[in-house]
């Protein structure tokens, strides 16, 4: 694929269709920990949804190292720049190593902290940390896959990671009822199981896209001069991929603050919540491919300063995302008992997962403007303006929802029903803020005429 010059629709669907199926995959995986998690008590469920504000700190690290991985690697592709190519793919490799670290210290240090501070009980906590204390050991894994995954990537290679998430899915299905459960000579460890099924996924994973990259002429021909750390290069990847990883974190708050008022209603609602919330990722998951195909299409488009075809990518994604949209949260409504009564047989757990759903329902199809348009910013190297728009809806607006709750002492539902009202204002606001942003700036910017 040239993604310079191939029909812009017709690339939207080719990137993003490897990269949903893929990503379909990696949220099937959460899906089937918390399936499993469910089999095992209603508590071990609650410690596993309420650990994704822990776990979700790797997530915002792991997306950053990936923007700022694909970006400027796909920017440097589309100035034809081999320099700049190899020394960033080297640099996000190293970048990536020193977080990584970072991140599993904190993890290691904290994660008790803040279960309780989200009102957990003894139990919950302790099956929470059996968790996450095994997935902040093998932080590095994580990281280092999406970090190598980066340069695939900015070449518009989505198939490739998307069968390394097939296989770690599978591979999850297979592990998880055994280091759950036992078999055999290994003993049943729980919820622990449930951790270390996931790194040993993830360590397959790791060596699979390390053979893959380890392919790439790019590779081949790199020397040691690109080998050698040079400081401006980890500047330009940090300011690129701090801001978004520092903002995503903010969705880590925003759910922890959730989960606290959430809680008031005990710890069965927050496991119904905690299945309505995987659900929810499985529907986004559409829109999470195709933000992955406008990152690699925009990046190289803008290192060619093809300001018209950078437009009509970004209209494109939205106007296929608006469709897919509608149609998931019809689905969603309609089935929102089935779906919950599929992770746990407790009537609580699924009445207020069912609950959930059908307010959720109603906030899809806002989704697609955020996660664009933040895909947009990133991919022209303006991670600063994602930055805003996730503290804005990440940290800002639940905060916002928090309060408006606490003063009207507000029920499960009422306190979801605002949370979309606060949605749908932020998405249509965010919207007109990137049609004045084409037209002030990117059209002004841009020195080649377009019919």
């Amino acid at each position: 694929m040239n993604l310079l010059k191939d029909n812009i629709s017709k690339l939207v669907r080719n990137l993003a269709v490897p990269a949903m199926v893929g990503t379909l995959f990696q949220t099937l995986y959460n899906v089937v920990d918390t399936f499993f998690a469910g089999k095992i008590s209603p508590e071990a469920l609650s410690a596993l949804s309420k650990s994704f504000p822990i776990y979700f700190i790797i997530i915002a690290a792991s997306i950053g190292v990936t923007v700022a991985g694909s970006s400027l690697i796909g920017n440097s592709i589309g100035e034809k720049d081999e320099n700049k190519t190899s020394n960033y793919f080297t640099h996000i490799i190293y970048y990536g190593i020193i977080i990584s670290i970072l991140i599993t210290i904190l993890g290691l240090t904290y994660s008790e902290k803040v279960f309780f501070l989200m009102g957990s009980t003894n139990e919950v906590v302790s099956l929470g940390l059996e968790y996450t204390n095994i997935i902040y050991a093998g932080a590095i894994i994580f990281i280092l896959v999406v970090a190598l995954n980066s340069l695939l990537h900015a070449e518009g290679d989505t198939k490739t990671y998307r069968n390394v998430l097939i296989i770690s899915f599978f591979l999850n299905i297979i592990l998880n009822p055994i280091l759950i459960f036992g078999f055999l000579f290994i003993p049943a460890m729980g919820v622990k199981g449930i951790g270390l099924a996931t790194i040993i996924a993830q360590l397959v994973s790791f060596i699979i896209i390390l053979l893959k990259v380890l392919q790439n002429i790019r590779i081949k021909n790199l020397t040691k001069e690109f080998l050698l750390p040079k400081l401006l290069y980890f500047k330009n990847i940090f300011f690129q991929s701090m801001p978004i990883s520092v903002s995503i974190c903010g969705y880590a708050l925003a759910s922890a603050i959730i989960f606290t008022y959430v809680g008031q209603s005990g710890e069965y609602a927050v496991a119904g919540y905690g299945v309505g919330t995987r659900i929810e990722q499985v529907v986004l998951l559409p829109i999470l491919g195709i933000n992955t195909a406008i990152i690699s299409i925009i990046a190289q488009n803008y290192g060619a300063n093809n300001i018209y075809r950078i437009k009509e990518t970004y209209f494109t994604a939205i106007k296929y995302a608006l469709i897919i949209m509608v149609t998931a949260a019809t689905i969603v409504f309609l089935s929102a008992n089935i779906i919950t009564s599929f992770f746990s047989n407790d009537p609580i757990v699924i009445e207020y997962g069912k609950r959930y759903l059908r307010i959720s329902a109603f906030v899809l199809p806002a989704y697609p403007v955020f996660f664009l348009s933040n895909g947009f910013f990133m991919a022209i190297k303006k991670s600063e303006n994602a930055m805003i728009s996730n503290l804005f809806r990440n940290v800002v607006n639940p905060i916002v929802v928090f309060y408006i709750a606490k003063y009207i002492n507000a029920s499960f539902d009422t306190f979801f029903w605002t949370w979309v009202g606060i949605n749908w204002i932020f998405s249509v606001s965010y919207f007109f803020i990137i049609i004045y942003y084409f037209k002030s700036r990117l059209d002004k910017s841009s020195a080649v005429v377009h019919p």
